[in-house]
């Protein structure tokens, strides 16, 4: 496989704080960075417990400042959160200190609650609708700006900080593929949609000044260990995780159980809606994972590969992507 990605939920875990959170983010980067993957993106999610990217953009520094080659970004920046501008002059920040290296991957949700939406907002007229004209507006800052009207992104203008857009829907695969951007789908959580969404990019796809072919890259779940046994019990943290946002109470990030424990903790609906959304995760020996990217890769044709997990114990985590990665180059 030519590019192997990470997205970093920099997940906080129970009885643990945001900066050993974000400190575990930096020394995973450092570790991905030698071990080959191509890109480092984290996203922007508030008001959840268990997630410390929030202030993605300032987690965007950090992780840049502690590598040296890999591409940083957002997987993604909520835009409806943000003013054009604002995310033009953070990233044209950004690209000025890291010339190069930075991706503004772009997602139309607000990444939290309604509540939580209209604290960040303030005015809810500011939704998702605008959606489209936002990113136009947001190019423009990123390009020229708009010396008509004397308002410029400094830094910003002239940057051409690469865009993303990012979703788990249809309509930002229709957008991406009319202006002619790269197109990533977030299978790690929400997989209904992927094959569609998919066809329809690459089907309606016009050429850009960005981009001349389509690009499409699919984000899964991954947790590789020496075992199967041991892979299935690293994943329980997740699996509990995503439970508790299936019942509205999300929280830090669990410890791992035995995997017959799950039945005991989790309901059969819970069950089914973890499955359901994990239904493209491939965990296991790398040999189970090696066959399980392979026949994923088989049927999506992506371009590129994004992976994540949420793995308790930081040993167990860093050897899961160091593994990934050994099945990735042969992928």
């Amino acid at each position: 496989m030519k590019y192997f990605s990470i997205l970093d939920l920099v997940p906080i875990r129970k009885g643990g704080t945001p900066g050993e959170a974000l400190a575990r983010t930096i020394e995973l980067a450092q570790h991905a960075e030698r071990w080959g993957y191509h890109r480092y993106w984290v996203a922007e999610h508030h008001n959840m417990p268990g997630i410390g990217s929030a202030a993605t953009s300032v987690v965007i520094a950090a992780v840049a400042g502690a590598t040296h080659s890999m591409r940083i970004g957002s997987g993604g920046v909520m835009l409806p959160n943000h003013s054009p501008l604002v995310i033009a002059e953070q990233f044209g920040t950004l690209e000025a200190l890291y010339p190069g290296r930075i991706d503004l991957g772009l997602g139309r949700a607000p990444g939290t609650d309604m509540r939580t939406s209209r604290a960040l907002r303030r005015d809810l007229a500011t939704t998702s609708d605008r959606f489209p004209n936002d990113v136009l507006e947001l190019q423009s800052f990123l390009d020229e700006g708009f010396p008509q009207h004397g308002i410029q992104a400094v830094p910003g203008t002239g940057a051409n900080t690469p865009i993303w857009l990012l979703g788990s829907s249809l309509f930002s695969a229709q957008l991406a593929a009319e202006l002619g951007l790269p197109f990533g789908f977030a299978a790690h959580f929400a997989p209904d949609l992927l094959f569609e969404a998919l066809q329809i990019y690459r089907d309606t796809f016009r050429p850009s000044e960005q981009l001349e072919q389509p690009y499409a890259m699919a984000a899964i779940p991954v947790v590789v260990a020496d075992t199967d046994e041991e892979a299935r019990r690293l994943l329980t943290s997740s699996q509990q995780a995503t439970a508790n946002l299936v019942r509205g109470k999300p929280g830090q990030l669990p410890e791992p159980v035995d995997v017959a424990q799950i039945e005991q903790l989790l309901t059969a609906e819970e069950r089914a809606a973890v499955a359901h959304r994990q239904m493209y995760a491939a965990v296991g020996s790398p040999s189970t994972v090696r066959e399980r990217i392979a026949g994923f890769m088989k049927r999506t044709h992506a371009d590129e590969l994004m992976i994540t997990s949420m793995i308790y114990e930081q040993n167990a985590r860093l050897r899961s992507f160091e593994l990934a990665a050994e099945v990735l180059k042969e992928a």
